[in-house]
Formats: C-alpha cells, structure tokens, sequence
C-alpha cells in the first residue's frame, strides 16, 4: 500500500508507470505466472474480452491488446484470493459495512451461495437449490410482477441479457434499472432524437482518417485508456485534437506507449490534445454554442472570399431538418452570456472554431462529463448539432462518438435490457414466445429506487454491479435496499452492496470473464458488443476460481425454472450450447440475422447503423437539429441565487463534478492511488483552484466537509473529512472521487428527459472539518 502522500506526477500517461502498476498488480493477487498468460488472451479471437471499458479493439486479433486498467480487471478477476463462507463469516454484516470499499474488494472471489442470517447478522453458506427456491418463493408471493426490481450490470453478456429480460417479461414486469441509465442515458436519447440511433456513428477505422478530434467530458488516461493508442496515431500524424474538459488531466496532455520501444527507451512522450479547453463545470452548451456561432461567422467570411462554404449546404438541404432555428438561436445568443457561463473566452471558443472550421474529418467523443448533468441531453445534441453543420456524420472519418464504460453496457440495451421496450420488440417476443409481455414501461434506477422506498417494490435482484456504491443520494438508497424483503447479487466478489441487504438477503457467485465456461455440450464463449457496434466472442482461459460457480446464463435458467414452472421456453437446454441461445436471439432481433455465422469469425461483426450510412430512423426521415437555451437552471445556479437571496456570498458555492481514481474502475477500487493527479495512499481528497482555497483563507492540505447545498433539498447531506489539494480546475469548481461523494446527490436531482444522476453538477459548500 502507498504511503499517503500529494506529489506532482511529472511524467505522461502511460510509459513505465503503467508498467510497474502492471507489475504491482500481478504481485499483488499473487498471479505472476498465470496474470501473465492470462493477460495474453485478452481481446484475442479465441481469449477473452477485457472486463473492463468498452472501447473496442483493432480487429480484435492484435497480438498484446490491453491496457493498465484493463490489467488492474484481469488480475483482480484472476486473483488467487478466495472469499470463502468461512472468511466471510468471520465477520458481522454491521462490520463489513464500516469496511473501506478496497478492503472489500481484497478479500478474492467469492466461491459459494451465500444467505444473510438476521440471528447472527452473518452471511453463510447456502446450496444453489436453496437459493433459488428462496428467490421463487418471494418472486411468487408478490401482489404484482411490477413489486420486483431487476437491475443489470454492463459486464453482463449478450447472452446472460437476453435469457434475463426474457424470464423477467414472462415474470410479469419490464422493471429493468441498469447503469445506463446512471451515465450514458442522455446519449442514447439525445442521439435517437438527433440522429435515429442511440449509438455512436463511427469505427476505429474512421480515427484513421479524421483530421480533428473532439474530445468533451472524457479522461481517457484512467477511464479508457487503450483509446489514447488511437489519440497518439492521430496525434503523429498531425491530426488536431481539441479537448474541452474542466480539469487538466494527464492522459489528455501526454502518452507514451508502453508497447513502443522507442517511447520506452528513449524517455519520449507523444503529446495527445494540440488545444486545451477548461470550461467550467456544466459549460458545455454554452461552449458548443459559442462554437456554433463562430462558425456561421466564418461561413459567411468564406463565402464573402470566394472560399470554400464551412456549412455543408448540399448536406443540410438533403438530409437535416430544423438548421434555420438553430441559426436564429445561435445569432441571437449574446457573446457575454456564452463567454459566463461557458468560462471560456471569445477568442478561445473562435480559435477551436477556426480548426474545426479548416478539418475535412471531424469526430466528436465524449463521456460522462457531458451526460450527468440536468442537460445532458441538451448538451448531446449540441454536439450532434455542431456535427451536421459540417456535414460530419455519415462519412469517412467523421461521426459521432459516445465512449461508454462498462464492456458491454451497449449490448444489454441491444438485448432489450430497457425499462421502455418498444412496441415492435414486445410484439415479436409474443410470437416467437407464446405469451404476452407486459406493455407499461418499468422503472429506471431513480424509480426503482423510489419504489423500494415507497414500498412499492419488494425484491431487489442485481445481476452484477454494485448498485448501494453506484447510486445516487446513498442514504436514500440504502435505505431503500434495507425495506426490501430480500435483495439477492450475481457476482464475482463481495462489495458495498451486499452489506446493504434487504430482511432477507443472497448473495450468488458467479464466473469472471477470464474462467472457463464449461456447459453439457462443452466449453462455451459469450459475445459482447463493445462502444462502436462490433459483437465479438469472448471465452475465459482459467480454471474457475470454485467448482461452487454458476455462470450468468445458467443463473438466469435455473432461477427461471425454479420461478415459471409452466414456461414453455426450454431454459437448461439453451444453457447446454450457447450457440442456441444465440439462435434465438436472432429470432427475436433482424440486426442478427446469422448470428452465430458471423460472430465466429475472427473479430466478429458490426451492427447496421443507419446513421452511418445517412439513413435517419426519426420521425421526420431527417437527422434533426435541436435548439436549447445556454442554462441558467441547474442546480448550482438555483444554490447560488439561494445564496445571494439570503444575504451569503454566492460564490462560496461551488460546483462539484465526481471523478475516478486512476486505481479504479467504476465503483471498483482496486488501490488508493491517482497516479496522474498526484495522489498517493488516500482517497479523501477534494481538488480545488488556489485562489477559491485562498479565498476562503484555507491552507493547502487542510481538511474540509463538503456539504450539499441544492435549493430545496431539505436533507442535510455532508460529506466529511476531504484534505484540499490545489489543482488545476477553473475557480468556482471542485472535483472529488466517488462513490464518497454520492450522498451529496440528491434522488431527485437528474437529466432532463433521462433522468441520469446530476453527478457531474452538484452545489456544494466547503467548512473546516468538524469533529464526528
């Protein structure tokens, strides 16, 4: 373990840091020799693929395809620990629950059923026969279908998913929370809206040929860091990439290529973004804005200089609809209102416009730093809007580009996890299923969360994840859990959830990623869709971590079988060959036609996107542009009015935005590290500008409570004990690590049309640290 300590990291991302980690990890689970071998299947077309982000890979058959955080995944799943009955007896559930959410994880692979024992306030073992009776028996005693909650991880297979949402309809219920709908929500709306498909429109060929990259919102360094490979190709060869993102951070400056000899032996470093952007928090509309504005600007001069149109008249003409209000909007919009709320200045907002203005190829990504905010969807299709002003979706390196976290969150919504199904889809599985599936749209995460606090739900089912430390508002949730009847968890380790159970409580250990999956007919592979639409097959190399493990599909099947006695589906016959399941998929869905054809191929295939191929699935048969005001609404602005009106000072009010740590992924915290921000053995941190520390007349490394201040919200919620550490972060603006910070997002907090989690804007006021 590090020793807790802020110091400035010097070097680029990547490079031999990334190395030693790589080292350190595989120390650390004690896999030094298997890590190793494991590792060299990852993303590889007979291996596995990576269980961490879901960038995709080149053509899923290069020879050394993974990344630092991708190791940081493999090693913990491969992980020589075991969490066994009897380790995790040892201790009381209240125990467990005060334990640091990385002590959790360090305990290893679970190995047996587990079932919560109010008597002793322990877990102990439980045969799977047991448990799935346990799960039926609540199931069946339900006033209503719709009193159970089934949520879904992204690592989840498109297999696993599909066998999920077709038990959980013929249950009764289309109540399917999942983390979509806590970070990439607004994307798939705002798109859908925009363009006709919730997806992204491009493929790693088209960073190719792009000669301008957008970045919004996005730390690739630690969230997704194989995508800094195809940053650096662009990079070298001059392509332009800007990036818009409030804190400077490492990943997006420099990168050396731990696979680059040259790099590594010369102490060379590429440098990845060409112009920097520090918008403040939330500013991301009226920075597109004010890109948008400039570029009419410099249509018009082009056009005045006999030079070529910056618009893509013919593009427009043909196939968009609603360019004129846009155009109105944009040249009614007053420059100081944009330059306000933006943080950004004229000048820099025209000297990216100017860029963009020139590129032939201009690709956009963004990740959760445009989507959790109360305009998220807004803020989406402004980027779409900047797009289709230039003509830059549906040809050669240009489009649009979602970077999405988990490995397959895109394919679960592909395989119908969604709690608003489509009319088209619920009438196909009445044919190809002989019953009638439930047609009210179900809950989302934030419903699903208030209807187990309202006592409107009753059984809360996780299939992966780790729902208690993902959510929003974290008293509320657990809260929530703990009215629960019985809350069950499909997983590979013990975490934060578990420890927040429901009067009764399972918890249900299932196969990695990396493990073989041995069924009656063999040893199986499931497939995954990664952030570009490409389905490929993934099958583990291990030996499972217990000869007690189920996997995904079989879970579901069995649990089907112990709940519907009279289905006619043939659940355990699917499970004995997956290639069946995958037959039946292409039953349900015309996009997999061939299905299994076609994914046995090395690097599987891609997904007809019809915006790629400028066809637009909207309303109007046209790729629409949307027109939103610059907001003036959020929750920090309705907490600093609420400042002013009580006679404080507004700006004491800062706006909060989550980050992960380098050693993390999502909720999984591997280590205490954040390498490229310069923290060491320690989590508790709030990053702030110097001058906002200076303002309030605190010193460096002093201690503080972050407390909520939304208007409205009646809730006290604190946050305490964050050590101030001075960063590079526009004033007005502080960044801290989650899950600590969740509790400070209020439930009913979230996206306009999404309802996405605003944990990317919240008000918050920092206080010297009180004593507990």
């Amino acid at each position: 373990m590090s020793q807790a300590k802020i110091e400035f990291y010097k070097g680029p991302a990547g490079g031999w840091g990334a190395l030693r980690s790589v080292a350190r990890q595989l120390l650390q689970h004690r896999i030094a020799a298997k890590g190793a071998r494991t590792l060299l299947s990852a993303n590889q077309p007979d291996g596995f693929d990576c269980p961490g982000c879901a960038w995709p890979d080149r053509q899923h058959t290069s020879s050394f395809e993974f990344c630092e955080n991708g190791v940081k995944a493999v090693a913990a799943e491969a992980t020589a620990d075991r969490a066994t009955p009897e380790l995790i007896g040892q201790h009381t559930v209240s125990a467990l629950r005060t334990w640091p959410d990385h002590d959790l994880e360090a305990m290893g692979r679970l190995t047996e059923p587990l079932v919560y024992r109010p008597a002793t306030d322990r877990y102990e073992r439980i045969t799977w026969d047991e448990a799935f009776a346990t799960v039926a028996r609540h199931l069946r005693a339900l006033a209503s279908p719709d009193e159970a909650v089934f949520y879904t991880s992204g690592r989840t297979s498109n297999e696993a998913a599909f066998l999920y949402q077709l038990f959980v309809r013929e249950f009764g219920t289309n109540n399917f929370p999942d983390c979509s709908n806590m970070c990439h929500e607004p994307s798939g709306m705002g798109l859908k809206a925009s363009v006709g498909v919730g997806k992204g429109t491009v493929t790693l060929e088209d960073f190719e040929h792009a000669d301008c990259i957008l970045i919004f919102g996005q730390n690739p360094g630690t969230n997704h860091p194989r995508m800094l490979g195809e940053l650096r190709a662009a990079a070298k060869r001059g392509a332009r990439i800007l990036s818009f993102n409030p804190l400077r951070e490492r990943g997006l400056e420099r990168f050396a290529d731990p696979q680059s000899p040259v790099e590594m032996l010369g102490g060379g470093a590429t440098a990845i973004t060409s112009d920097y952007f520090q918008p403040q928090v939330g500013g991301d509309i009226a920075a597109l804005k004010g890109l948008m504005k400039h570029l009419l600007t410099l249509d018009v001069q082009a056009r005045a200089e006999g030079r070529a149109p910056v618009l893509d008249d013919a593009f427009i003409a043909t196939h968009t609809q609603g360019f004129q209000a846009l155009k109105a909007d944009l040249l009614a919009e007053p420059w100081p209102l944009i330059e306000r709320e933006s943080g950004l200045s004229q000048a820099q907002l025209h000297h990216a416009a100017e860029v963009i203005a020139r590129a032939q190829g201009v690709i956009a990504c963004w990740g959760m730093g445009i989507t959790q905010h109360r305009h998220g969807v807004g803020a989406v299709q402004m980027i779409a809007n900047l797009l289709l002003m230039r003509g830059m979706v549906g040809r050669p390196g240009a489009g649009l580009c979602p970077v999405r976290g988990h490995s397959n969150v895109q394919g679960d919504r592909t395989m119908g996890i969604d709690e608003k199904p489509t009319t088209a889809f619920l009438d196909r599985l009445e044919r190809v299923y002989g019953f009638a599936p439930p047609r009210h749209e179900g809950f989302d995460t934030i419903g699903a969360i208030e209807a187990m606090r309202d006592g409107r739900a009753h059984v809360f089912f996780g299939m992966g994840g780790n729902f208690a430390a993902a959510t929003p508002d974290t008293p509320a949730t657990w809260a929530a859990l703990q009215r629960c009847a019985l809350t069950v968890h499909v997983a590979t380790k013990f975490n934060r959830s578990h420890t927040v159970h429901g009067r009764e409580a399972l918890v249900l250990p299932c196969l990695g990623r990396t493990e073989i999956d041995q069924q009656a007919t063999g040893p199986q592979h499931v497939s995954v869709e990664d952030s570009m639409s490409t389905v490929h097959l993934s099958a583990g190399i291990n030996e499972p971590a217990s000869p007690h493990l189920l996997s995904e599909p079989m879970i579901v099947a069995r649990l089907a079988e112990a709940t519907l006695p009279h289905s006619r589906v043939p659940w355990r016959w699917l499970v004995e060959d997956y290639d069946r399941i995958r037959d039946h998929i292409e039953r349900v869905f015309d996009a997999f036609q061939g299905f299994n054809e076609k994914v046995h191929h090395p690097g599987g295939f891609r997904l007809r996107n019809t915006a790629s191929e400028r066809v637009w699935a909207t309303p109007s048969g046209k790729a629409q542009f949307a027109v939103h005001a610059i907001p003036q609404d959020t929750a920090v602005h309705e907490a600093r009015d609420q400042a002013r009106q009580a006679g404080h000072q507004p700006e004491r009010v800062f706006a909060l935005t989550t980050v992960r740590a380098h050693d993390q992924y999502n909720t999984t915290v591997y280590g205490l590290d954040d390498r490229y921000r310069g923290v060491f053995g320690q989590r508790r941190v709030v990053f702030v500008n110097a001058a906002d520390r200076q303002a309030l007349g605190l010193a460096e490394g002093a201690w503080v409570d972050l407390v909520g201040c939304a208007a409205g919200d009646t809730t006290e919620r604190v946050a305490p004990g964050f050590k101030l550490v001075d960063y590079d972060i526009p004033t007005g603006c502080v960044a801290a690590y989650y899950p600590e910070t969740n509790g400070l997002v209020p439930l009913s907090s979230h996206a306009i049309g999404a309802r996405t989690p605003t944990s990317k804007s919240v008000p918050v006021t920092l206080r010297p640290a009180q004593e507990a």
